[in-house]
């Protein structure tokens, strides 16, 4: 069974529950985690892969990739003061993952019962506020090139192939969607950024130089 760090200093016995009542669910990539408008009662931990969250925009039919869900990060509402949340949100598996459903009830109890874990999930959350903010100030600063570099440098920590690298499985539609970008100007981008031996691409992955991945966003 899969044991996220913070539940890791918890008694076997709470352990042991919590693994009980957790359900394993493998998914494809593009699959579908949840969709927006449903309800749920589960908090989603990544155990492996890599998810992203698609919110709806304004607009009909429009719609951006807000936040990038991977390895042990969890996906919920912001608040868990209810056992249960219709998502405004649509959770997609950007690539092949393993996801933990937990029981927001047995969160909620485990939060009382062990103040430790209501702060680590307190802290999870303002990082993903705070990741959320940043990111929708740089889409509203940066020039494209930079927001695509910066993007890049994310998908190296989070999906990460070998050294300064990420999963070539991550299409540049996701990517075009995190950064507020058209898929063509992500393309006309990374081409951009090979032609100057910023990026190559091999059978393992795509990979950022030392001196990008360093020198730019480190």
């Amino acid at each position: 069974m899969y044991l996220h760090p913070l539940m890791a200093a918890l008694p076997p016995a709470e352990r042991a529950a919590l693994a009980e009542c957790s359900r394993p669910r493998s998914y494809k990539r593009n699959e579908v985690v949840l969709t927006a408008g449903e309800s749920t009662d589960q908090i989603y931990c990544v155990a492996s892969g890599l998810l992203h969250v698609v919110t709806p925009g304004h607009a009909e039919g429009s719609e951006m990739t807000t936040e990038l869900i991977g390895q042990n990060d969890f996906f919920f509402d912001l608040s868990i003061r209810e056992d249960s949340y219709r998502s405004k949100q649509t959770l997609i598996a950007t690539l092949p993952s393993s996801v933990y459903l937990m029981p927001i009830a047995r969160m909620r109890s485990l939060c009382v019962r062990h103040p430790e874990v209501a702060l680590g999930l307190l802290g999870l959350t303002m990082k993903r506020m705070n990741v959320l903010r940043d990111q929708f100030r740089h889409i509203s600063v940066l020039p494209a090139e930079d927001l695509v570099m910066r993007v890049l440098y994310q998908l190296t920590r989070l999906a990460p192939v070998g050294p300064g690298g990420y999963d070539k499985r991550i299409t540049q539609s996701v990517i075009a969607s995190y950064s507020g970008l058209s898929r063509e100007m992500v393309n006309k981008i990374m081409r951009t950024m090979e032609s100057r031996g910023l990026v190559r691409r091999d059978e393992d992955g795509i990979h950022v130089t030392e001196d990008f991945v360093e020198t730019d966003f480190a």
